[in-house]
């Protein structure tokens, strides 16, 4: 995540509530670093098992081991790290049926989220969605048709798994800026980040054409969703598309 994105998703969410206090300095390298783990975590830069060093990561960052204590206690709570006696901060697995149970709730949410209190998009919405569509095309086409991931030999170059996830990523940030409901809007993405590396994980199983061509397909139905100024369908055509590949993921583990 880039740190103007970083610092944007704190002005958002500070202007969702109100406005009611400026985020100070260290609060703002406070939400940064967060999202900096946050990102590795989903993006399996920190797989499931890996054990996070606070002292390392403060040496890291450049701060001391206390606000960093709070930033992996913050993860603790978002359900992507847990601490264990004796062994420290290990990131968490999330099971087959903990992802289906997730993505129930998310895809109720995402029902709720078109009827509450909704944020119009700035001007920019739009062509920003656009970027992530040609992002989403030029994956597809390193690939042929019914391309499957071959984990015994794996080519980073041809299955972009990170790039799918940071797209993924993005696609969410992009809708969740529309939910004014604050408590909803940080339930919406909690949710999001526990179950996306699950999915990325789960990309061995899959087939990965037709996984980039439906997430293409999801990309422009948001953008026709914008381009309306259609909001609550934005919301559905979310929830739709988490149905859709709930499905796809059973259908993968029936094979």
């Amino acid at each position: 995540m880039e740190p103007a994105d970083q610092i944007d998703d704190v002005v958002v969410r500070r202007r969702r509530r109100g406005n009611r206090s400026v985020p100070t300095a260290a609060r703002m390298r406070f939400e940064a670093i967060h999202a900096e783990i946050r990102e590795r975590i989903c993006l399996l830069r920190y797989p499931p098992g890996h054990r996070l060093v606070e002292s390392e990561l403060a040496r890291e960052f450049g701060m001391s081991r206390t606000p960093m204590r709070r930033v992996l206690q913050r993860l603790e709570y978002e359900g992507l790290v847990e601490s264990r006696h004796g062994v420290g901060t290990i990131v968490t697995l999330i099971d087959r049926q903990a992802l289906l149970e997730i993505d129930t709730l998310r895809m109720k949410l995402a029902e709720i989220s078109g009827e509450m209190t909704l944020l119009p998009c700035d001007g920019d919405a739009i062509g920003r969605m656009r970027q992530l569509a040609e992002r989403c095309r030029s994956l597809g086409e390193r690939t042929g048709t019914n391309a499957q991931i071959d984990t015994e030999k794996f080519d980073t170059e041809k299955f972009d798994v990170e790039q799918f996830g940071l797209l993924s990523i993005a696609v969410q940030k992009e809708v969740s800026r529309s939910i004014g409901n604050v408590p909803l809007r940080d339930i919406s993405d909690r949710l999001f980040f526990q179950t996306s590396r699950m999915w990325l994980q789960l990309l061995s199983r899959k087939n990965w054409a037709e996984e980039v061509e439906a997430f293409a397909g999801e990309i422009g139905d948001l953008i026709e969703a914008l381009e309306l100024n259609d909001l609550n369908s934005l919301h559905f055509v979310r929830r739709n598309h988490i149905s859709m590949s709930r499905l796809r993921m059973q259908g993968y583990f029936a094979k």
